[in-house]
């Protein structure tokens, strides 16, 4: 349920960003502002902003697709919806980190979205089933297990190349807090990711 309701709260707050640029820039993730004016909401409102509308959609369907999941299994571990809370906004912080303190001298620098959040619930799933499928740019389909070790070691890769729109720190620091969150939680679930093996 929690799910749908963040999936709400965010295609409601990034449509209206997409025409408020004002408001854009309230919320967006600035390092140098968030440190010299103490504006520590950005580290959790620029995960409700989003550049355009495949963004959007893109992370929203992501995180449709292993949140439902991830909630579900929150709730059968007895984490509850108070867990499922802490890896996504915790995972937004986490991934935010790097850059907080990369950019805090850079007062253009701004980053929006919630690829961190959503990596976070990614790698969770990983973790909760390695060997489940996870579909490679939508249509190729590889055991979660491979995709993870990939997946970060494009997100280096990408970071150190450099360009683009895309904040590839964010990606990674997600994915390693999604990993290591339920572990913080159960330190005995390590046993059950190992028995997968």
């Amino acid at each position: 349920m929690i799910t749908y309701i963040i999936i709400g709260v965010t295609a409601i707050i990034s449509y209206l960003c997409f025409n408020n640029q004002e408001l854009f820039y309230k919320l967006a993730f600035n390092p140098y502002r968030t440190i010299k004016n103490n504006e520590w909401h950005r580290l959790i409102t620029h995960g409700f902003v989003h550049a355009d509308t495949t963004h959007l959609l893109v992370n929203m369907f992501t995180f449709w697709s292993f949140g439902t999941y991830i909630e579900q299994g929150f709730e059968v571990l007895g984490f509850g919806t108070s867990g499922f809370l802490g890896l996504y906004f915790g995972g937004m912080i986490v991934a935010s980190l790097y850059d907080l303190i990369k950019h805090k001298n850079d007062p253009y620098y701004n980053s929006v979205g919630a690829s961190g959040a959503i990596s976070a619930v990614l790698f969770t799933s990983i973790f909760f089933n390695p060997f489940g499928t996870i579909l490679l740019f939508a249509i190729i389909p590889i055991p979660g297990i491979l995709f993870g070790p990939l997946y970060l070691v494009y997100c280096q890769y990408m970071n150190k190349k450099g360009g683009g729109n895309i904040n590839h720190n964010a990606h990674f620091y997600g994915a390693v807090y999604g990993i290591i969150y339920p572990l913080l939680l159960e330190p005995r679930l390590l046993y059950a990711f190992l028995s997968n093996f």
